[in-house]
């Protein structure tokens, strides 16, 4: 871990903000920035993945606000009502629905016209290439990012198909590394199991829940590659049992999470 610079005390403290990728984990990512603002740091740049690119994108937009109003609110079986399933298309789900509910809280919007830089990270599906998206409709590069495989249908992206930017790089460090500013802060939803030794194996597990473990622990491994790889000023930590990739109606508890976290992490 490099120590962060020396900082003026005349001035806000500048911070590129790496949101990772961890499904409702991403919830936490809130409570991260909310102490962040409290503390007085600017965050000046942003680079998410899936979850982490929907936090950060809308906070990059101004609208954490109204994000995080709506979702505090949503209950079990809201998720259902936001389910279009796609009879084609490599997905379960299309997740126009979703989308369309996210542009009508913060607007149809250019990341190249937000006031905070902003890079979403996804996957090319046929090469496996890392893809910044830093540019063009912020939704279409969100979408892209959360595109979670089996699950979300790939996006189509000029000649090529795009899914979750967490199969290679759920830490996204790299877009925001020539940052000049005086804190890298990145957020890892892969973090060490909090119950670990809680949980009894089972004879019998069906195939959801076989492909939610296996995408989960992959996506820890190469968290902690990338986290050595490119290692920031400082990282926060979530459980990856903390919560469910689809847990959306535990916000309270996840942003309260990040919260916590952020408080005993940051300086």
């Amino acid at each position: 871990m490099r120590y962060y610079r020396c900082m003026d005390t005349g001035r806000r403290k500048t911070v590129s903000l790496v949101l990772g990728s961890g499904g409702a984990r991403g919830l936490a990512h809130i409570g991260v920035i909310h102490v962040l603002e409290e503390k007085g740091y600017e965050i000046t740049s942003i680079a998410g993945c899936s979850s982490g690119a929907l936090v950060g994108g809308i906070y990059a937009a101004g609208k954490l606000a109204e994000y995080e109003s709506w979702v505090r609110g949503i209950k079990k079986l809201d998720m259902f009502n936001m389910v279009d399933i796609a009879w084609q298309g490599g997905g379960l789900v299309k997740g126009d629905r979703i989308i369309a509910k996210m542009i009508k809280l913060v607007g149809d919007r250019l990341i190249e016209d937000l006031p905070i830089r902003f890079t979403a990270v996804a996957t090319e599906l046929q090469s496996g290439r890392e893809v910044w998206l830093n540019e063009g409709p912020l939704f279409q590069a969100i979408r892209s990012s959360c595109s979670l495989p089996i699950f979300f249908t790939p996006v189509k992206y000029k000649e090529t198909m795009l899914v979750d930017g967490g199969v290679v790089n759920p830490v996204p460090i790299a877009p925001v590394f020539d940052d000049h500013t005086d804190l890298t802060l990145a957020v890892n939803l892969g973090g060490k199991p909090a119950h670990s030794g809680s949980q009894k194996s089972r004879t019998s597990i069906g195939a959801a829940e076989v492909a939610y473990l296996v995408f989960d622990a992959m996506q820890s491994t190469i968290a902690r590659q990338k986290l050595a790889a490119y290692p920031p000023d400082l990282v926060i930590d979530i459980p990856r049992d903390a919560a469910r990739t689809f847990e959306i109606h535990r916000a309270d508890e996840m942003i309260e999470l990040g919260r916590k976290a952020a408080e005993a992490t940051l300086p």
